[in-house]
């Protein structure tokens, strides 16, 4: 198995956290954590790619190891966030990958996709959304009121995501067996998100969360003219971004692969293998990025299980 490097580079001034893993000259996987954790959430997925895949894995500035300058030395956006990323893929001297997106790293990975759409080899979602379709009403009407109207009214609503019951949530619901989910996880992000100024660093994405939505067109066309290969592999029971969020790749990727699991939002807590055999099985089928065992050994069982919906 191959060993995970944890490393650190100077991006525009700021310190970026990136774990990395794999041969140097395979094929590139790029993922993409979301919100509340970091890179963490990648931290069993990634040995089970790295003997046939380059895996670079970052904290986006704000999360897990990498700075969290305060809201006043910093503008937290999508676009600024995304900014960071590409930067630093640049540092890294990666000019061909495949993306591995989840929650927050999703409009992070779409902002990459319209920027390079010539460095992008294969797009993964994983409860990443792209279409609006995906908003699930009862968790995001006070996201959108908040950043429509930012102020003590609304604010109170979205401030609670912040705490550990909610981020909890996040974890374990729609995971048939909870047990499977370890607590460190929910902890993990908790501490983190709790450091202070991180509070406003965070209310400052939530309110910048709209102006993902514009982009969703441009995303759509992307998929279309470029006929990039899509896998979107998603907990079914996510009440953040609905089974409709990954259905809806169908519309525009050519041959989209759409596989509903019976999980949660962070998927990878409880069927790491079955993501991982979906995974491994579709990036062995790209041209240019299949690995010398992708698509075979341990987990072809694991996708024979499990149809696409």
């Amino acid at each position: 198995m191959s060993s995970v490097h944890h490393r650190t580079a100077t991006v525009d001034g700021h310190e970026i956290f990136y774990r990395e893993a794999g041969p140097a000259d395979a094929p590139v996987i790029v993922l993409l954590h979301g919100y509340p954790t970091s890179s963490f959430m990648f931290r069993e997925l990634i040995p089970l790619l790295a003997d046939d895949y380059h895996v670079i894995a970052p904290d986006h500035l704000g999360f897990g190891h990498s700075d969290a300058p305060l809201v006043g030395e910093f503008t937290y956006t999508f676009d600024a966030l995304a900014e960071l990323t590409s930067a630093l893929l640049d540092q890294l001297g990666q000019d061909r990958y495949a993306l591995y997106v989840q929650d927050y790293g999703a409009p992070i990975g779409w902002r990459l996709a319209l920027k390079h759409p010539e460095r992008i080899s294969a797009l993964v979602t994983q409860n990443g959304n792209g279409y609006e379709d995906g908003f699930v009403e009862s968790f995001w009407t006070d996201v959108w009121a908040y950043g429509a109207n930012p102020g003590r009214d609304t604010e109170p609503a979205v401030r609670a995501a912040l705490s550990v019951d909610a981020i909890r949530w996040q974890y374990v619901h729609g995971v048939p067996d909870p047990s499977l989910v370890s607590p460190d996880t929910w902890r993990h992000d908790f501490a983190l998100v709790s450091r202070e100024g991180n509070d406003e660093v965070q209310l400052a994405l939530f309110r910048d969360y709209q102006n993902n939505r514009p982009l969703y067109p441009l995303l759509h066309e992307f998929l279309r003219t470029s006929e990039v290969p899509v896998l979107a592999i998603w907990g079914r029971n996510d009440e953040i971004f609905g089974p409709a969020g990954a259905r809806a790749f169908a519309r525009d990727a050519k041959d989209a692969e759409v596989h509903l699991v019976d999980g949660g939002h962070f998927l990878l807590e409880s069927h790491l293998d079955v993501v991982a055999g979906y995974l491994r099985g579709f990036l062995g089928r790209v041209p240019g990025q299949a690995g010398s065992g992708a698509g075979n050994g341990a987990f072809a069982g694991h996708r024979a299980s499990h149809r696409p919906c």
